[in-house]
């Protein structure tokens, strides 16, 4: 199974990366394919909406997500949930791991 990390990004300090990217660490290191938006980069000129399409695209590759503490906070992360409930994509979250 290949899992999809969502949580809160904007208007955080570096967009959240570091709490992405341990969370991705401790994750594989149990041994999950993990895709986080995170470590797609950042693109020049882009918006919300453009990152928002990119994630989503992944996400409909994945078949869990896992949301990180304070996701509820987040559009974003919100609309990726509702996403994959609609699609049962199963839902996780970071603190039962």
């Amino acid at each position: 199974m290949k899992y999809y990390l969502a949580g809160p990004m904007t208007g955080l300090p570096d967009d959240n990366f570091p709490a992405f990217a341990e969370a991705a660490a401790r994750l594989r290191d149990l041994g999950y394919v993990i895709h986080s938006p995170a470590e797609d980069g950042r693109v020049e000129g882009w918006g919300w909406n453009d990152y928002m399409r990119r994630g989503l695209t992944a996400l409909l590759t994945c078949q869990g997500i896992i949301m990180l503490p304070n996701s509820r906070s987040s559009r974003g992360a919100c609309l990726e949930k509702r996403l994959a409930i609609e699609l049962c994509i199963t839902v996780f979250y970071y603190e039962d791991y």
